[in-house]
């Protein structure tokens, strides 16, 4: 795509005309070849392009957006230490830009890189069962280590989880939020957002001081699906809204997996349906989704950057076996491994520092 003449200020104008969208700039700017030429133009002009009525010529022509609101936008970006990434730019997501309706401006912090084209979504329920929680950080983990980005929303549950593990893979994410960059949601994701920003990237296509209104999400989702080459769906009832965008993804055309759950489980419910309709292709590990995106991976796949396997002891090696991805209360644990309580709440300890074993309320442990 041929990169116009393009001044932030005017673009941030012609962008915060009512109705305008990003479809319409990308017409109108190709058009007339910048947006303050846009802005110049005359109403009889601008009607001669397609999709443009009389009133929004008008409102074009007549826009009344003042420097102060141009000048507060600015001001509000450079104090979150962020920053524009237009359409046009390199720094634009690649796969983003090719669908249907590409955000024009997305407000950014930290940075986009061109590796990012290699990445997944996750998203799922803002409350996961201990089963979702494993099966978010078990394919977080496999897929950072083959070098894929993840992408989220931030939100909390699975979409948190799956941010959070990247950071602690030290992988590369991208968190796709529906509001301003200076109105992180939910606030106490605010320390996360930063941990993000230092390996990825905090994405918006919403003016800074938007609030996190109810109607920006689907919006939001439809970005999240589609800079990733697929979304992998990890635990949602029949009307989460991660079901919003597995159905934004399919519109995109990009793959769609599903991590099958329990049918007496609500959080499944989605899931499953979206496998038993044929939208959704069924996996239980990372080597489902990698065989089925293998061409689009294939540069990742020829220079494998996993980690080595943590080293365990006999012990730790005798207590991973005994746990599952399913959460076993410390009284079995105890029973099934063989050892007294003090010496397997201290191998349970050493394989939490190693990343294999998390602990869970109610003295529960659970393979990571």
């Amino acid at each position: 795509m041929a990169k116009p003449l393009l001044d932030i200020r005017d673009l941030l104008r012609l962008s915060a005309i009512p109705g305008i969208g990003s479809n319409r700039i990308r017409t109108l700017i190709s058009a007339f070849g910048s947006p303050g030429a846009v802005l110049d133009t005359a109403p009889r002009e601008l009607i001669k392009i397609e999709g443009i009525e009389k009133k929004l010529a008008s409102n074009i022509a007549h826009q009344q957006i003042p420097d102060s609101f141009l000048d507060d936008q600015l001001s509000r970006l450079n104090k979150s230490d962020g920053h524009i990434v237009t359409l046009w730019d390199d720094e634009y997501p690649e796969h983003l830009r090719r669908i249907f309706d590409p955000p024009a401006i997305l407000f950014v912090t930290g940075t986009i890189e061109k590796c990012d084209k290699y990445s997944i979504a996750l998203v799922g329920t803002r409350r996961p069962s201990p089963y979702g929680i494993s099966v978010t950080e078990q394919f977080t983990k496999a897929l950072t280590e083959l070098g894929v980005t993840i992408v989220s929303g931030l939100a909390r549950g699975i979409d948190t989880i799956a941010h959070q593990t990247a950071v602690r893979q030290e992988g590369r994410t991208l968190a796709v939020i529906g509001s301003g960059l200076d109105k992180i949601y939910p606030p106490e994701n605010k320390k996360l957002a930063g941990r993000i920003e230092q390996n990825g990237a905090i994405i918006s296509e919403f003016f800074m001081g938007t609030k996190p209104d109810p109607g920006n999400f689907p919006r939001r989702n439809r970005i999240i699906s589609g800079i990733s080459l697929g979304t992998l769906v990890i635990e949602t009832t029949e009307n989460g809204g991660a079901m919003i965008t597995a159905t934004s993804a399919l519109d995109q055309n990009r793959e769609l997996f599903a991590v099958p759950g329990s049918i007496l489980d609500k959080n499944s419910i989605g899931t499953n349906m979206l496998i038993r309709d044929g939208h959704a292709k069924l996996v239980q590990s990372v080597d489902d989704i990698v065989a089925e995106l293998e061409i689009q991976l294939k540069p990742l796949l020829k220079t494998p950057t996993l980690k080595p396997a943590p080293q365990l002891s006999v012990f730790e090696q005798t207590l991973y076996e005994v746990l599952s991805s399913m959460p076993m209360h410390i009284d079995e644990i105890i029973e099934q491994g063989g050892f007294s309580p003090s010496d397997t709440l201290v191998h349970l300890l050493g394989l939490e520092f190693k990343g294999m074993v998390r602990q869970l309320a109610g003295k529960l442990f659970i393979r990571t």
